[in-house]
């Protein structure tokens, strides 16, 4: 008896790291120390000895039960976008430059083309957002997961001079919430929406008023702001306060870029609500409080700025190929959020 019929075959392990080492090539930085292969990743914190008060952010997340639609359209090159968007949008909320990520991938089977498509997605999240990828693992776990399935998760650190951090001290009334679009479900209430479209053929369903299959769709992957929200700061704009449009929805992210005294108010028709959430809602029979308080409803971001930034912000967004609207303003009131 060997390892190999255990159900761990570390040859395709040996195959993976080759098949992924052009992928891990393509997000490098100078700051990275070292190569591929080591039982750690280093990198030089030298280039930032200039800042005032250097903070360390770091943010940890998966792609949640999306895979589950990649396992069954066979489609495994667009989660590992997700994956980074997840971790390094949470980053950029704070305020900070996204360094570097490592990837864990457990699977049931080490398939090597497939590790290395997943790969590949991780790649190029990171290279949207400037973050290298200096390690991760490749767990094969017989037993525990289905041979043709996996789990994929993320772990991303970024850095920020304290004085440039987004806070939310800053907020106050009379400020102006500007939404950025997001590119559809992004990596959140997939639970909800595999319950909706449970019917055998929904994904590969074209629905009216789509022009590919609804599983193509619900696989766009997650929009990753690190860009846009750089831009804006590169504009010369101080956010006052971010946040990241993910589980739990308006209802429970929008509080937390507030501080107290602050309500945020929202008005639903300053922007489009992507079709597909309109489809979501038809079919499951969704109250819209229910929409709102589990999806992003077409806003991955909403940022708040001074009044007088407002134009400068917009066009700074546009300028890095984001679509951004004027969806509210800030109040005074209990810390909250007005959806009207």
């Amino acid at each position: 008896m060997d390892y190999k019929s255990a159900g761990v075959d570390i040859e395709a392990g040996y195959r993976s790291v080759e098949l992924i080492k052009s992928h891990v090539a393509r997000t490098m930085r100078p700051e990275v120390l070292g190569g591929i292969g080591g039982f750690s990743g280093a990198f030089s914190l030298k280039g930032y000895a200039g800042m005032e008060d250097p903070v360390l952010l770091s943010g940890t997340d998966g792609v949640g039960t999306k895979l589950k639609l990649a396992f069954a359209m066979d489609k495994h090159d667009t989660v590992g976008i997700d994956c980074v968007a997840m971790c390094v949008n949470d980053i950029a909320c704070a305020g900070g430059e996204p360094l570097f990520f490592l990837d864990y991938i457990a699977c049931g089977k080490n398939i090597p083309e497939r590790i290395a498509l997943l790969v590949d997605g991780v790649a190029k999240g990171c290279e949207q957002s400037g973050a290298a990828l200096i390690g991760g693992e490749t767990a094969e776990m017989p037993g525990f997961y289905p041979e043709d399935e996996y789990d994929l998760a993320g772990f991303a650190v970024g850095i920020a001079d304290r004085k440039d951090m987004i806070t939310g001290e800053e907020l106050k009334p009379q400020d102006v919430l500007i939404g950025i679009a997001s590119s559809g479900v992004h990596s959140n209430g997939f639970s909800l929406v595999r319950k909706v479209f449970a019917e055998e053929g929904d994904l590969f369903r074209v629905w009216d008023g789509f022009d590919r299959p609804l599983g193509e769709i619900l696989l766009e992957p997650t929009k990753i702001y690190v860009k846009a929200l750089r831009t804006v700061k590169d504009a010369g704009v101080k956010i006052h306060a971010c946040s990241h449009i993910t589980g739990g929805g308006f209802y429970e992210n929008v509080p937390r870029m507030l501080k107290e005294g602050t309500r945020a108010v929202i008005h639903k028709d300053s922007y489009p609500v992507p079709e597909i959430f309109s489809l979501l809602a038809k079919k499951g029979e969704i109250e819209e409080r229910v929409m709102y308080n589990t999806f992003n409803m077409g806003l991955g971001m909403i940022i708040a700025v001074a009044k007088e930034d407002l134009e400068k912000t917009m066009e700074a967004v546009r300028q890095s190929g984001e679509q951004a609207y004027v969806v509210g303003e800030i109040v005074s009131g209990d810390k909250g959020v007005t959806l009207c």
